[in-house]
């Protein structure tokens, strides 16, 4: 008879809600199954072994039940190594969650992208400031890769046209990547764009990509940001309004 309950599966919460006066839904990105929803029955009690555990940003192994649209959780232990990222990086963390909370299918695994995900939070609560900016940009490049949504980085997307290496393009929803004009400050030159490309087919992207964009982030960061937009549905991220807000104050 085949079990009913997986074990010792790699996982993240994303998110929890409130489902009675003792128990939390959770929204958990895991290695095998994807984004899942679980009840965790009695976590919000304080004698309940799940309450200091089930925090975001923080790398589990969760048993739960094998079927139903919202399993149950029936073991949780924190695997440990980092800390809580604080400040900007929680926030940042906060975004990323949102990001796979809009743009992931429950039950589609993607074991690469909790792969690129997990080493994303690592940088997050390394406390190495410099560090944010790429890890957010080098994320948003490989989330929207696994995904199928970002066109390839070394032709023209509509014209199929090798990329000039001095030439300035910029990546376009609905029209992918399109040469633009001189004065375009969204815009990246040809070569780099090739070089992301390259880094994005590397055996370990998330680091190849984490270096290249170091070098172009003003410039890629309004190009994501209109791309991700554009395929969250045009909603605003409650997360990105959250830190615009924070740095008008």
């Amino acid at each position: 008879m085949a079990t009913r309950r997986i074990s010792d599966e790699p996982g993240y919460v994303l998110h929890r809600y409130d489902w009675s006066e003792s128990s939390l839904i959770l929204e958990v990105f895991t290695r095998h199954h994807g984004r899942i929803a679980l009840i965790a029955k009695g976590a919000k009690r304080p004698s309940s072994s799940f309450r200091p555990v089930l925090l975001p940003l923080q790398p589990l192994r969760l048993a739960f039940g094998r079927d139903g649209e919202i399993r149950a959780l029936k073991d949780a232990e924190w695997v440990g190594g980092q800390v809580m990222p604080v400040g900007d990086a929680l926030l940042s963390g906060y975004y990323l969650n949102e990001l796979l909370l809009r743009l992931l299918a429950r039950d589609d695994p993607h074991p690469p992208l909790f792969d690129h995900y997990a080493s994303t939070v690592q940088v997050l609560a390394s406390e190495h400031g410099e560090a944010l900016q790429p890890a957010l940009r080098a994320f948003e490049l490989l989330l929207l890769r696994d995904l199928g949504l970002l066109p390839s980085l070394d032709v023209q997307t509509l014209a199929l046209a090798p990329l000039d290496s001095q030439e300035p393009y910029s990546l376009v929803p609905e029209a992918g990547l399109v040469q633009s004009s001189p004065d375009e400050r969204a815009s990246l030159p040809g070569a780099d764009w090739i070089a992301l490309e390259t880094a994005l087919r590397d055996p370990v992207p998330f680091f190849a990509v984490l270096r290249q964009v170091a070098g172009a982030l003003n410039a890629l960061k309004p190009q994501l940001r209109n791309l991700l937009h554009y395929h969250c549905g045009g909603a605003p991220l409650r997360t990105r309004q959250l830190m615009m807000d924070l740095q008008s104050l």
